[in-house]
């Protein structure tokens, strides 16, 4: 009987992946962070609210995969920064329509401009071929 190869960690796709994300997040985060001072849940936050429009917290977890702990402090804090405003739902009272403040929109804007060229740096390192099933690869793990 043949020994099975050793498992090698760097090897493990989860853990790839895992690391090619913080890797990328990372790099991104000094953007924002640096700019804003926001975190990475509020950075997210944000582009939802600026790409799809006002929503509930609850759409935003469902939507983006976030635990509603996170949303939920990541809300406060862009309460508190005047890059959001919460207003009661008429049908539903005990939900909070999320929407963006003039302050939010021009930083999402800002944001929006700063993650697609980082994204196109990001990927420019790849031929087309490579980046078109990078994207096919990911899209189909990430069950989107």
């Amino acid at each position: 009987m043949t020994e099975p190869e050793p498992f090698d960690l760097r090897d493990f796709t989860p853990y790839l992946l895992n690391l090619a994300a913080e890797q990328s997040s990372l790099t991104f985060q000094s953007y924002y962070k640096d700019r804003y001072g926001m975190l990475r849940t509020e950075w997210r936050v944000v582009f939802h609210l600026g790409r799809y429009g006002p929503m509930t917290a609850k759409e935003i977890c469902s939507r983006a995969r976030l635990h509603k702990t996170k949303v939920s402090r990541a809300v406060s804090a862009l309460e508190k920064n005047r890059f959001l405003v919460k207003s009661a739902l008429e049908q539903d009272r005990r939900l909070e329509l999320l929407k963006l403040t003039k302050t939010g929109q021009s930083a999402f804007a800002d944001l929006y401009d700063a993650a697609r060229r980082f994204d196109a740096e990001l990927v420019g390192q790849f031929t087309e071929n490579e980046r078109e099933v990078l994207r096919r690869c990911l899209t189909r793990i990430a069950g989107l």
